[in-house]
This record gives C-alpha cells, sequence and structure tokens, in this order.
C-alpha cells in the first residue's frame, strides 16, 4: 500500500511539474514575433515590474495573484503593442488592466486607460453601466458580453493598441473594436475627465482591487518602437 501511495504521489508531482513548465513561456511563433515574457512563473523581475504596494501581487504556484492590491506595472513604457495574458476570477472578482499609464501612483482609469476584468455576471454587479463590464474601457466604451468562462477557470484575454485604435479580445473574441478618435474634444460616455485618453504611451500593467484575481502567460509585443 505504502508502495502504491509513494508511485501515485510520484505521479503527481510529474504531472503538476509538466503542467507548469508549459506555462509563462513564449510559442515558437511568439518568439518568431518579437513578443516579450513579462513573467517567467518564478518571480516578479524588478527589471520588469513595479509595483504601488509590496507584496501587493505575490507568486504562488507559477502564477501572480492579487492579494492586498494596487497597481502593478511595468518598469517600461509601451506606446503600441499587444498585451497578452491569461487569469481566473473569483466569485465577485474585480481587477483591471492600465495601458498608456502615466504613473503607477495614479489611477489609470483616467490617467491613461483601463480595461476592465470583472466577474460582471455577479449578483453585487447588477447595476452596472454599459461602460463597466469586462473588457470595457473603462467609461468610455462598452464590451460585448457573455464571453467569459465560468468563474475559476482560466480565460485568454488579448489587448491591441494602435495609435488611437483599440481591441480587446477574450478567449478568442473580439469584444472591443473602438477608435479612441469618435471621443476627441466631445462630452465622454461617464461624463468624467480622462486626461490620460489619448496618451501616446505609458506604463502597463493589473490594476488591484484585493480580489484574488490570478494571472499567468504574460507577454507583450510592441509595434513600434516606443
Amino acid at each position: 500500500m505504502k508502495q502504491l501511495l509513494s508511485i501515485a504521489l510520484a505521479l503527481f508531482v510529474g504531472m503538476s511539474a509538466t503542467a507548469q513548465s508549459t506555462q509563462n513561456i513564449l510559442s515558437p511563433a511568439e518568439k518568431e514575433e518579437g513578443f516579450q515574457l513579462l513573467f517567467d512563473g518564478n518571480e516578479l523581475s524588478p527589471e520588469i515590474w513595479q509595483a504601488a504596494v509590496i507584496p501587493g501581487y505575490p507568486v504562488e504556484n507559477g502564477e501572480i495573484v492579487c492579494r492586498k492590491g494596487g497597481n502593478l506595472f511595468t518598469v517600461e513604457e509601451f506606446g503600441d503593442f499587444v498585451f497578452r495574458f491569461e487569469f481566473v476570477l473569483p466569485p465577485g472578482g474585480n481587477n483591471g488592466v492600465g495601458i498608456r499609464a502615466e504613473s503607477i501612483n495614479k489611477d489609470a482609469a483616467y490617467h491613461g486607460m483601463e480595461i476592465q476584468i470583472l466577474d460582471d455576471g455577479h449578483e453585487k454587479y447588477k447595476n452596472l453601466k454599459e461602460w463597466q463590464v469586462h473588457g470595457s474601457i473603462y467609461g468610455i466604451v462598452p464590451a460585448k458580453r457573455g464571453f467569459l468562462k465560468p468563474v475559476g477557470e482560466w480565460n485568454s484575454e488579448e489587448i491591441t493598441a494602435k495609435g488611437t485604435k483599440i481591441t480587446v479580445k477574450v478567449n478568442d473574441e473580439i469584444i472591443v473594436d473602438a477608435d479612441l478618435a469618435a471621443f476627441k474634444d466631445k462630452p465622454l460616455p461617464d461624463g468624467k475627465e480622462h486626461p490620460g485618453l489619448f496618451r501616446e504611451k505609458g506604463f502597463v500593467g493589473f490594476l488591484g482591487h484585493s480580489d484574488p484575481v490570478r494571472f499567468r502567460n504574460i507577454r507583450i509585443k510592441r509595434l513600434d518602437g516606443n
């Protein structure tokens, strides 16, 4: 019996190690296309990441987990890019992706842009504005709904920023395809000022609200020299 338990444990450990080894790596195609891996599954490199709250995002089992929240931004700024990652939402989970953000100490939703990460089907969010649902450019452009996987399952997301054009894809479905030029010199949908909406470059990262949202397979590709 002890021998059988030992064999079963060894098989489980081996399978777990194999599963982890297939995460947080670039595919051959991504290497060829020039993607940069931002997280290797082991640590948040200070050469890649800066955090407003330490340790707001510990690394657990090859995943970045939002614990205390706060902003987790890249050290480098990005202008036009493709940003890919995977995430798991807990029930009622809330986070966001900051893009072209001005500062780690400012709200990226206004001093840059926030792409919403949200379990928008949860009961506590039944009165959301359309520009608050998952994948929306917060306060500006609503996303199509219905493409998140059930809570607890991994989702894939891709955000492309090219000039004023922003595209958000969730689980291979385009849910936002917007040109921000349409909002130039006009009142914005949420009725607020967004001084960073037309920034040409800035930091990229996650905007935690202390909900344990998990992230892995985080990579980015520059589409310009900035």
